[in-house]
């Protein structure tokens, strides 16, 4: 099935295609689409918030799927939260927000955190309501936080967020290691196998 990411991050766009592709034919958000701004307060309120978007200014005729992930930090009372992509400013790097993240931890001890990804994927189908298929999912990674960043092959939190069990960061994994652990690994099998289920595409799921 072709779907339509609704993203414009393409550290994402290529994460996702790369999750999905035993069924799911991932395309980019075409140029003239825009997104919304995300004013959820939940990572579900604004996946459902982009996806619901995207498949509107798409006439509803394609499928659309879309995220909304970031990072919780226990000493910090679950921040940076829905707000990690703006957490030092609208128009932060990565390097920016890692950067507040670290000096917000310096001393702290307890360093646990967890990524958390909400998917949302909304389907056309022929029915008297006319209302789109909508499956919802989540996926977590547990880890702590490094006192530095380490590692260049990922995006985001991944230079300083080390996954439970693991000596090296997201940054420092290769792409197929990363998925076995990643919030959106974790979310891409779930949305797989409800795909499956709901015989959306091919398979069982059992």
């Amino acid at each position: 099935m072709r779907v339509v990411l609704a993203t414009r991050n393409r550290g994402k766009a290529r994460e996702f295609g790369r999750l999905l592709a035993e069924v799911f034919d991932v395309v980019a958000l075409p140029d003239e689409v825009g997104t919304p701004e995300e004013t959820g307060t939940t990572f579900a309120a604004n996946a459902s918030l982009k996806a619901e978007s995207a498949f509107a200014a798409l006439g509803g005729s394609v499928a659309v799927l879309a995220d909304d992930s970031g990072l919780e930090v226990d000493t910090l009372a679950g921040r940076p939260g829905v707000q990690s992509a703006r957490y030092a400013g609208e128009e932060a790097t990565d390097e920016e927000n890692v950067a507040k993240l670290l000096d917000e931890l310096q001393g702290v001890t307890d360093r646990g955190a967890r990524f958390v990804c909400s998917l949302c994927l909304l389907v056309p189908r022929r029915s008297p309501s006319g209302e789109p298929l909508k499956l919802e999912v989540r996926g977590e990674s547990a880890g702590v936080i490094e006192d530095r960043p380490r590692g260049d092959d990922g995006f985001g939190y991944d230079p300083v967020f080390r996954p439970l069990g693991w000596t090296e960061t997201l940054a420092e994994a290769n792409p197929q290691r990363k998925d076995q652990v990643s919030h959106r690994g974790a979310a891409a099998r779930v949305l797989i196998e409800s795909a499956k289920t709901r015989g959306l595409v091919g398979g069982s799921g059992h």
